[in-house]
């Protein structure tokens, strides 16, 4: 097998690469996965796709691909929060596992996945380690009240794959959006997408449109996919695919900021959550209003829509 002919088609520069149906793009992305093609191959695709741009029907076909080969979470019965963390810390304490923990602590099971995409950055497995929770080595059950962190390759090596790609040409490809958008579980899930450029707000909510996600997207702390504690950002729902307003952004002057911990080491941010969990310390405005959110869409009914958003005020 080989990938080539599609190389071709995407490869032609910004103004001539031509896009490719739904249909090439699951099974050129499934050959990837699949380690069916060379290192070479992988090389260009990547690079072809940077300079390209994804269109929502080709990161559409990429979500099909993975999704035939994930090691998926069991059904539960539940609906799982998903919140996929590769984005790390760089100026801010990464407190994806306080939203985490915040959300089991209400009973939800929380599915936190994720790897290092970048040597510099504190990551959410540092900071779940040092609270003394363990990624998991293997795909388990997951019940209601609990949360596990799953590293990547676990789900599936070839997506860790063509991360890592990253780290050798310095440039993002397709897997860096597909592992915000995808759904790990074999049941019912609330992906929790963030972004961090307006340009991915656009594209990451026309593919969860076209796949009729259940998602929540907001623009997340440094591409984290908690709000940033310091402004509430907005956040819209995908209920089978149809987008709903949630939360307006915050706007005007604000009148204080939280008191994070101005380390950003694991260690820090750990007791920082500890702290927070213990009520030492009072959860962000604008975490508290995202948990609440995403309580409200995970209590929703499956065949339940509206078109009027809820108005939710913080626990």
């Amino acid at each position: 097998m080989s990938i080539s002919h599609y190389i071709k088609d995407i490869g032609r520069g910004k103004d001539g690469a031509r896009s490719l149906t739904r249909e090439q793009s699951t099974d050129l992305f499934g050959q990837v996965l699949d380690g069916t093609v060379t290192d070479l191959e992988v090389g260009g695709f990547c690079l072809a796709m940077r300079i390209k741009g994804e269109t929502p029907e080709e990161m559409a076909g990429f979500l099909d691909a993975t999704h035939a080969r994930l090691q998926r979470l069991p059904d539960n019965g539940l609906t799982t929060v998903v919140l996929p963390s590769y984005n790390g810390a760089r100026k801010l304490p990464v407190l994806t596992p306080l939203l985490a923990l915040l959300l089991a602590r209400e009973g939800a099971a929380v599915l936190v996945h994720g790897t290092a995409t970048e040597d510099k950055r504190i990551t959410s497995e540092a900071v779940f380690a040092a609270l003394g929770q363990p990624a998991r080595a293997a795909i388990g059950s997951l019940g209601q009240g609990e949360c596990a962190i799953v590293p990547t390759e676990v789900l599936h090596p070839g997506l860790r794959r063509l991360l890592e790609v990253r780290r050798a040409v310095g440039l993002r490809n397709p897997a860096h959006s597909l592992v915000k958008l995808m759904n790990p579980c074999a049941g019912r899930a609330l992906i929790v997408g963030s972004y961090t450029h307006p340009e991915y707000a656009v594209s990451m909510a026309q593919t969860f449109a076209l796949v009729g996600a259940h998602a929540l997207l907001l623009r997340g702390t440094e591409g984290e996919p908690v709000a940033d504690a310091r402004r509430t950002p907005q956040m819209d729902a995908f209920r089978n695919g149809q987008r709903h307003l949630l939360q307006a952004a915050q706007e005007g002057t604000l009148a204080a900021l939280p008191e994070l911990p101005k380390d950003i080491s694991a260690e820090a941010t750990a007791a920082y959550i500890r702290d927070v969990l213990d009520d030492r310390l009072p959860v962000p405005a604008p975490i508290a209003l995202q948990v609440a959110h995403i309580l409200q869409e995970v209590s929703r009914p499956a065949t339940t829509e509206t078109n009027r958003p809820t108005a939710v005020s913080p626990p």
